[in-house]
């Protein structure tokens, strides 16, 4: 697990305030979410290459996720 710490300004905080109640639960939400939603495309592409080759697709998501990126199907980004 990681943890990752942003710096607002008061400024920034400040409008954030305007548009949601709490600054934290919103960022933690939609970070969690897009990790979510890039999840789910690792584990429609590993399946697929799987299926495509003959390849016994791992058991649970976080074995799926780490055979896309031993096989090549998804790379970390630069």
């Amino acid at each position: 697990m990681a943890d990752y710490t942003i710096t607002l300004t008061d400024t920034e905080v400040k409008s954030l305030e305007t548009v949601m109640v709490d600054i934290d639960e919103w960022t933690t939400n939609a970070i969690t979410n897009r990790a979510r939603l890039a999840k789910e495309d690792i584990l429609a592409a590993n399946m697929k290459h799987c299926n495509e080759n003959s390849i016994a697709l791992a058991t649970g998501e976080s074995a799926q996720v780490d055979q896309a990126y031993s096989l090549n199907v998804v790379e970390k980004l630069t």
